[in-house]
Order: structure tokens, then C-alpha cells, then sequence
């Protein structure tokens, strides 16, 4: 959900990719962890999904706060550090539709499920040099964003 933001489609292509890993199985190497291998399936479906539809494509969630706002720590926030908090996940948001599919996709892998570049470079089919350029390109443009919004505020 968090690389479609559409949790009809989110199913859907989770669906589909439990239909297409009964049916090849047989290609799965038992060697090594089924997750990387399904999260390849999924992300890789998400994203042809989404380049079939050319469509923008939203992070936030249908209740718009949980997606991003679960991520948060709770330390008992003051009232100021709460709007502060809101105002940079709206920003984080904003900034994060603005990123491609696949730089939105290596985002969420690695600062959303928390994975490694070699997971991520399982999952997304690519090498560990292409996950850290990737990454690189999307924290970049994710800053000039930020730092752009940013000014704009002031």
C-alpha cells in the first residue's frame, strides 16, 4: 500500500502475487528466504501496476496520519512537538508523491520494512549499487523538496 496508496490495488496486486507464487513454486530456490523472494514479486507487480496506470500515485493512507504517523515515536508529545510532528508529515508526504515509483519503492523498503541493501536488492531485482544509488537519488530529491517546502513556509 505504502508504493500504490490505494489499498484496493495494494490487495489486489498482493493477491496476484500469492496466485503467482502457487504457481511457481517450483521456480523458488528453497536455499534461500521466501520473503525476499515474495517482496520481489510484490513490489515488482506494484510497480508495473502503477506504470500501467500513469497515474500520481499518493503515500498517505485512506485515514490520511496512519500511514506516516505510526512510524513516529510516542514520547508524550507537547502540544507544540505534536503540530511540529503533523506539519513534517504532511511535508514528508507531500515531498514523497513527488518522488518516481521506484525511488518511492526503495524508500519504503529501507525506512518503512527496515531492509538491509542486500534484502532490497533481492527484492527489487537489482544490485546492491543500484539499491545505494537509488536510495541516494530519492534522499536527495526528497531534501531539495523539503529544503524547497521549507523556504516556501518561511
Amino acid at each position: 500500500m505504502l508504493v500504490t496508496r490505494d489499498r484496493g490495488l495494494a490487495e489486489e496486486v498482493v493477491q496476484e502475487a500469492f496466485v503467482r507464487v502457487y504457481q511457481r513454486i517450483g521456480q523458488f530456490d528453497d536455499s534461500r528466504p521466501f520473503g525476499p523472494w515474495f517482496l520481489r514479486i510484490v513490489i515488482n507487480d506494484a510497480l508495473k501496476v502503477l506504470r500501467r496506470q500513469k497515474r500520481e500515485v499518493h503515500l498517505d493512507g485512506a485515514d490520511g496520519e496512519r500511514v506516516l504517523g505510526h512510524m513516529l515515536p510516542d514520547v508524550a508529545p507537547g502540544l507544540e512537538e505534536q503540530v511540529d510532528r503533523a506539519e513534517l508529515r504532511q511535508r514528508v508526504r507531500e515531498a514523497l508523491v513527488q518522488l518516481s515509483p521506484k525511488q518511492r519503492a526503495a524508500i519504503v523498503l529501507r525506512y518503512y520494512l527496515d531492509m538491509g541493501g542486500a534484502e532490497m536488492a533481492e527484492v527489487l531485482g537489482i544490485t546492491e549499487g543500484a539499491v545505494k544509488w537509488r536510495l541516494a537519488a530519492a534522499r536527495e530529491r526528497l531534501g531539495i523538496l523539503l529544503r524547497s517546502e521549507q523556504t516556501e513556509v518561511e
